[in-house]
């Protein structure tokens, strides 16, 4: 288990950005695109955003995500499946801060002003019910290889092995995962 937490874990970090999807009020999901913050206690994945987002509303209304991410070069994949909750605490705020945040919500004076304690900046936390990945056990020259015997024989490309990890295994990792590296 502790081999493919680590897995899932260390190709979430690796892809750096989720297509983040959620539940609008009529009924349609949206998606867009959110990078990974820091790996932090209190929710197995953080992500950071403003405040009013329609992601936001979308959450309040239905706190269900999807996170799905995707290596082109590699064909790796993970799907997460979690809850996700909006939190406005400064001091996990500032455990995450990043100056690279004042990019995304530049400095419009006073309190305002794109840092940990700007009013704006909000985290979302999701808490993961399940995560299957994919992660090619094989080198890409073998990876085409396989691609291409899979045209000739007509038979189904076998590049990787698909996992899943539930929430009760995501729930043993708080406290044995190491932060991420600083983005």
């Amino acid at each position: 288990m502790k081999k493919k937490l680590k897995q899932f874990y260390d190709m979430v970090e690796d892809i750096d950005t989720a297509m983040f999807t959620t539940r609008r009020r009529d009924g349609h999901l949206v998606s867009r695109p959110m990078a990974n913050q820091a790996a932090a206690n209190g929710a197995d994945l953080w992500f950071v955003t403003s405040k009013g987002t329609s992601k936001i509303e979308d959450l309040e209304y239905d706190p269900h995500v999807n996170l799905s991410y995707y290596k082109d070069r590699t064909r790796e994949w993970v799907s997460v499946s979690g809850l996700a909750k909006i939190s406005t605490d400064r001091s996990k705020l500032r455990e995450l801060y990043r100056p690279d945040w004042r990019a995304w919500f530049g400095d419009e004076g006073g309190e305002h002003d794109g840092t940990a304690d700007d009013p704006r900046i909000v985290l979302i936390g999701v808490d993961i019910e399940t995560a299957t990945f994919m992660e090619v056990n094989k080198p890409q020259p073998v990876v085409l290889f396989e691609l291409v015997k899979g045209l000739v024989t007509g038979k189904a490309l076998e590049i990787g092995e698909t996992q899943v990890v539930t929430k009760a295994e995501a729930g043993e990792k708080a406290s044995r995962r190491k932060p991420a590296k600083a983005k």
